[in-house]
């Protein structure tokens, strides 16, 4: 039997992948088309482990998120935090969901997490009201869940016990 212990290094391993993933350059025509990878890895271990992996989990890779994109403090940490609460919320029904069902919902979620991060950033100063382009991270995110949720289930099955 796996310990706790040993459960949180893998999660915190991935998470780390997903930071990779996160910050690394793309050409300008593509930033738009980048997938929120923090959020649909918070999305997963939320669902997948909703005892362990909670609110807090969420919010401290939020603030996290925060310091690597320079973004304003808690901003992504209030975003992630939404996502986890509704993700928590609806865990069960999650699990019984198959993966493109899922990505439905992911890409509600990521155009909620998209949509509020703007208006903070907008009301506070930081950015100017643009087009919209931005949300295409969203529909990329969903595009991509199905194949990253395939992965992310054969690496807890093969590392964790629930």
């Amino acid at each position: 039997m796996k310990s706790k212990a040993y459960t949180y290094w893998v999660v915190i391993i991935s998470l780390f992948l997903a930071y990779l993933l996160a910050i690394v350059p793309l050409p300008d025509w593509a930033m738009n088309w980048r997938p929120q990878w923090v959020l649909m890895f918070v999305f997963y271990w939320t669902m997948a482990l909703p005892y362990r992996v909670g609110l807090g989990f969420a919010w401290a890779a939020g603030l996290l998120l925060d310091v690597l994109e320079g973004t304003m403090l808690g901003l992504n940490a209030l975003t992630l935090l939404i996502v986890a609460y509704v993700t928590l919320s609806l865990h069960q029904r999650l699990r019984m969901y198959n993966p493109i069902q899922q990505s439905g919902l992911l890409l509600v979620l990521s155009l909620v997490a998209l949509g509020l991060g703007h208006w903070l950033r907008v009301i506070s100063g930081q950015i100017e009201p643009v087009d919209s382009m931005y949300l295409l991270a969203a529909f990329s995110s969903a595009a991509i869940w199905p194949a990253l949720f395939s992965l992310l289930r054969s690496i807890r099955r093969g590392f964790i016990n629930n």
